[in-house]
């Protein structure tokens, strides 16, 4: 049984940076779709989907209910009798239930029964990444330019940035044909651009060349879809992984996070904060896309970070058990998450999260999953059980249709078909119209 500490409750329990929504469209049609809802009179007759824990003194007794219910789960705050009326632990897979102040399971009704337990996936989560960095001290990004080039009508500042106090992050920029000729390669952030534009934060899959396997470097087709965006209209930042292209040298045993999951987590939110601080960039039009490595980090960055609208995720994702059978040495390493091996005792039962949760914690924003049916590091047949679990959420949101499963028929990759159909669901929820692009190879 994993209990949660009230330290880790403290790292972890915020407000969220954002309440706003964007408007549904019927999505396009090569999906499967999973449509589960909850009966209609046990659901609260408006949804609300952030729960505000304001703890000033009009709403303070929200704010302590929110707070006594989570602190429960924390520290196991039960009376002797609701202990032995209620062993019953929550299930990963099971996405109906909460458990309450008085620590007892209570059924998911509203929205805000929802919230509660999204606040104990996320803790569960810290559990085994580490706790997420509080914000409120990062130094100013002190960006400095390594190398500015054009790439057809596209223009790539390569860049280094100020991610804490110790690191600097690389990473790319990619400016459209739009803004591109008008930017002062000195004066990037006095740059203004109307209307503003959509922007992505690109993640790149495993490889030696890092961001630059979303450019087509790396040797392996279908990986370049920061160019392929960027070409389409948008702003595309791309950063390096710890470990991989200029941050080749990286050092997990010396910085200050428990995994390099977090660690990658804490990276990436601070690219939704650059782009949100350009001038060119509506910091309501920000997605996220990647594949393999770069597909479940898109999903982290959804997860902790509600700026972000729309998530895809090509093969990058199934439940725990599900990953080559249960044997998540893979997840364990210390670029992932070493508290699974080293707490967790590499068993799926033991891990404090699971896929199922987080895939329903980006609800109701948009999310692709991209899975194909002959993958062998994320299994089809795990993601097929997880999907319908999350749509009970979405659903709750009066927003089905935004979680979206594409399966092609093929091993690994992100196909052309399959990076076009992704790109058209972006461009729907960013409200973007694409730029002509240029012709994608393969």
């Amino acid at each position: 049984m994993c209990l949660i500490t009230p330290a880790d409750l403290l790292s972890t329990f915020r407000i969220t940076p954002d309440g706003a929504t964007h408007p549904r469209m019927v999505p396009p049609t090569k999906i499967e779709r999973f449509d589960t809802r909850y009966n209609r009179d046990r659901r609260a007759s408006k949804p609300v989907y952030h729960l505000e824990i304001a703890m000033h003194a009009n709403s303070f007794w929200v704010g302590a209910l929110a707070w006594a219910s989570l602190f429960a789960v924390a520290t196991g705050n039960a009376s002797a009798d609701d202990q032995s009326a209620d062993q019953t632990q929550l299930q990963h897979s099971d996405l109906s239930q909460y458990r309450a102040a008085d620590g007892k399971l209570k059924p998911i009704q509203s929205v805000a029964d929802w919230m509660f337990r999204r606040q104990q996936i996320i803790a569960g989560a810290e559990l085994a990444m580490g706790p997420l960095p509080q914000t409120e001290a990062l130094p100013a990004f002190d960006t400095r330019i390594t190398e500015d080039v054009w790439i057809g009508k596209v223009r790539r500042m390569t860049m280094t940035m100020a991610v804490d106090d110790s690191d600097r992050l690389p990473f790319d920029l990619y400016l459209p044909s739009s803004v591109a000729q008008f930017v002062n390669v000195n004066a990037l952030t006095n740059v203004i651009s109307s209307p503003k534009l959509p922007a992505v934060v690109a993640l790149h899959p495993t490889g030696a060349a890092g961001k630059r396997i979303v450019a087509g470097q790396g040797g392996r087709p279908g990986r370049q879809y920061g160019i392929e965006l960027a070409q389409r209209g948008y702003v595309v930042i791309a950063p390096d992984y710890p470990s991989f292209g200029e941050y080749a040298d990286y050092d997990f045993k010396r910085d200050n996070y428990a995994s390099g999951t977090m660690k990658a987590i804490a990276n990436h939110r601070r690219c939704v904060d650059y782009l949100a601080e350009l001038p060119i960039v509506d910091s309501e039009r920000i997605g996220a896309i990647g594949h393999s490595l770069g597909g479940h980090n898109a999903i982290f960055l959804g997860v902790f970070d509600q700026r972000v609208k729309v998530m895809v995720s090509s093969c990058g994702w199934c439940p725990f058990h599900d990953y080559y059978g249960g044997q998540i040495e893979g997840w364990a390493s210390e670029r992932y998450m070493p508290r699974l091996r080293d707490e967790f005792q590499l068993a799926p039962d033991k891990v404090p999260f699971d896929f199922y949760e987080l895939v329903a914690a980006m609800a109701p924003r948009t999310f692709v999953s991209v899975s194909p049916t002959h993958d062998a590091n994320f299994d089809i047949r795990g993601v097929r059980k997880a999907i319908p679990v999350a749509a009970q959420i979405y659903s709750l949101f009066d927003a089905p249709e935004e979680l979206i499963l594409l399966t092609p028929d093929c091993e690994h990759d992100f196909t052309k078909n399959m990076r076009m159909e992704s790109y058209s669901i972006i461009d729907r929820v960013l409200q973007h119209t694409p730029i002509e692009p240029e012709p994608a190879t393969n």
